[in-house]
């Protein structure tokens, strides 16, 4: 199988578990043109056995995207990542860092760190039976299991399956004892490891997760790996992504404005409401499109209050808009 090109994980947006479904990467992609979106996780037995339609499908604008995948049984990732295949998905990621309590009972996420020799099975099982790449999202190691060389064993034995793209967030994981949230805060950052791993192993392409805020720090960050990976930051503050590919792409793309943005998202939202779809679905996801601005509050007031109930959402943007920008209120959404 072909290496992927060099600059394709340059720049990624997390999966995240409720969040970065297809109406948020919709948005996302209107702020880069280049930032490789990711699902949130799906589970094997809902890509087999689910609505397809529903959690496979995605706008042809979103492309480079990827399908992130949950499970631990060879055979079941291979028939989930060949139907993500004839969805049209650019590249498979496997789940090895996720720490709920959901993954812990099903055996997966980040329970995997502590199984190399079975991720490596499951990435082989993948890449037999697709074209494209498997990559692989981990931490750098959980419980006491924590050691440099327990990164390095992973690392290497997944490895010599074919995976030769690794995105690592940069803090252990404790299965025991933190939620999730916590999981993703309390454990310390530890990005000079991942240094090491990255000078330890140069040819494949390591990819850094965790407490990355701004476009500045993936800059810095940018000098020692192949490429960063934003998530909370990308979702509560999405502007900062409208920086992206001119300063991390040298793509020379016009300047936009937020509400330029919105603008853009009324035809999605109208053909969205028209296939019977509720505006909230899309509406949650831009609350932080104003964050640090003048009549921010006010934005998020008026979209998370009517949103939920709104009928016609393509109003509410524009009604939106309209505050943002100092006008009068168009008629009301319903």
């Amino acid at each position: 199988m072909p290496r992927m090109n060099a600059r394709a994980h340059r720049f990624c947006i997390a999966p995240m578990m409720d969040w970065t479904d297809r109406h948020c990467r919709f948005f996302h992609r209107q702020l880069s043109t280049h930032a490789r979106l990711y699902t949130e996780m799906l589970t094997v037995p809902a890509v087999i056995h689910g609505k397809r339609d529903q959690l496979l499908g995605f706008d042809p604008t979103e492309h480079p995207i990827a399908l992130q995948l949950g499970g631990s049984d060879p055979a079941g990732l291979a028939q989930a990542a060949r139907i993500g295949e004839d969805w049209g998905y650019d590249e498979i990621n496997l789940n090895v860092g996720c720490p709920s309590d959901r993954v812990q009972v099903g055996s997966f996420g980040a329970c995997l760190m502590a199984e190399p020799e079975l991720v490596a099975d499951c990435v082989a099982a993948m890449r037999a039976v697709v074209r494209m790449p498997v990559t692989v999202k981990c931490r750098i190691g959980i419980d006491d299991q924590d050691s440099e060389a327990d990164l390095d064993r992973f690392i290497d034995t997944v490895a010599s399956a074919g995976c030769d793209t690794f995105m690592v967030h940069a803090r252990k994981a404790w299965l025991k004892g933190l939620s999730p949230k916590e999981n993703r805060e309390i454990p310390p950052l530890d990005y000079e490891r991942v240094a090491r791993l990255k000078a330890r192993r140069p040819e494949l392409t390591i990819v850094l997760n965790g407490g990355i805020s701004s476009v500045d720090e993936a800059e810095k960050h940018l000098e020692i790996f192949d490429g960063v990976m934003l998530g909370r930051a990308a979702y509560h503050t999405p502007y900062i992504l409208a920086e992206v590919d001119r300063r991390l792409f040298g793509d020379a793309r016009p300047e936009f404005s937020r509400g330029d943005v919105l603008r853009a998202l009324v035809p999605y939202m109208e053909r969205h409401t028209a296939e019977g779809g509720r505006p909230y679905a899309l509406l949650r996801h831009i609350l932080g499109l104003y964050h640090g601005q003048p009549r921010a509050r006010a934005f998020r007031r008026l979209l998370s209050e009517q949103g939920p109930r709104a009928t016609d959402g393509g109003a509410l943007i524009r009604k939106a808009l309209a505050l943002v920008e100092g006008q009068e209120f168009p008629a009301a959404a319903e």
